[in-house]
């Protein structure tokens, strides 16, 4: 059984799009460029152009920094599996010659943990 990776957004030379949406660094809209002049402006600046939605008409690219980007989800996932609940299984092992008084303690503890 193979896995399935995550598709990675495509990223600065990458992109196969005439024209795309461009998202500026700090979240606010800039318009539709072509995409050689988007690259352009993110390589002036010093992020990646980042393709965050492709199948939009016409794509969305956004201007950011791609390391750290990938560095912050890494961290928001590490943090989700944190959080995530275990289910945590306890077992009683009752051997065939217990005495009595231990059974009824064993049975106590066992409802106690339903």
């Amino acid at each position: 059984m193979g896995t399935i990776a995550a598709q990675e957004p495509r990223l600065n030379d990458e992109i196969r799009a005439k024209e795309c949406r461009l998202i500026a660094y700090d979240g606010t809209q800039m318009g539709i460029y072509p995409v050689e002049q988007a690259q352009r402006i993110a390589d002036d600046e010093g992020y990646d152009l980042v393709e965050i939605a492709p199948q939009a008409e016409p794509p969305v690219c956004r201007i950011m920094d791609y390391g750290k980007f990938k560095y912050d989800q890494a961290i928001k996932a590490k943090q989700a599996r944190k959080n995530q609940s275990k289910v945590e299984t306890k077992e009683m092992k009752f051997r065939p010659k217990i005495d009595i008084g231990d059974y009824t303690t064993k049975k106590k503890h066992v409802l106690r943990f339903l």
